[in-house]
């Protein structure tokens, strides 16, 4: 028999309203944090890449310019030539006709009738993370 008057409910099983949303805030904040982190990652990657993609066209540059014993007029005789494959695409603005040109100065260039190219840089105006413009690396 049984004592008192004490009803036996049911339990329901599930979660209260309360407790999702105390989920949902952790969720968010998880994100919150987590998002930031993977794009500032993302930028690092592609600053790297860039200085990679640099370095290979300077060199490649200097490789032409030695042994044609003149400059070359375009990043695509790189390519006609055989010293590139293709041009390389610039991270920062995911294209590869971006690229700005420096053309040495006549006096100072191998063949003086054929100024060429001298360096190259990004054709991006963004600011890097360690803060000078991409476009003066």
């Amino acid at each position: 028999m049984r004592s008192g008057n004490a009803a036996v409910t049911p339990r329901r099983a599930g979660y209260t309203l309360i407790e999702l949303i105390i989920v949902m805030a952790i969720i968010s904040v998880l994100v919150s944090i987590a998002v930031p982190l993977y794009q500032k990652s993302l930028l690092r990657t592609k600053e790297s890449l860039l200085k990679n993609n640099l370095f290979t066209l300077r060199t490649v540059i200097d490789e032409y310019t030695f042994d044609k014993q003149k400059a070359p007029q375009t990043l695509d005789d790189l390519v006609t030539q055989g010293y590139l494959r293709n041009i390389p695409v610039d991270p920062i603005t995911g294209n590869n006709q971006t690229w700005r040109v420096i053309m040495e100065d006549a006096v100072t260039s191998v063949d003086q009738t054929q100024p060429g190219i001298y360096d190259v840089r990004s054709g991006s105006d963004l600011k890097s993370l360690e803060g000078p413009p991409y476009a003066e690396w």
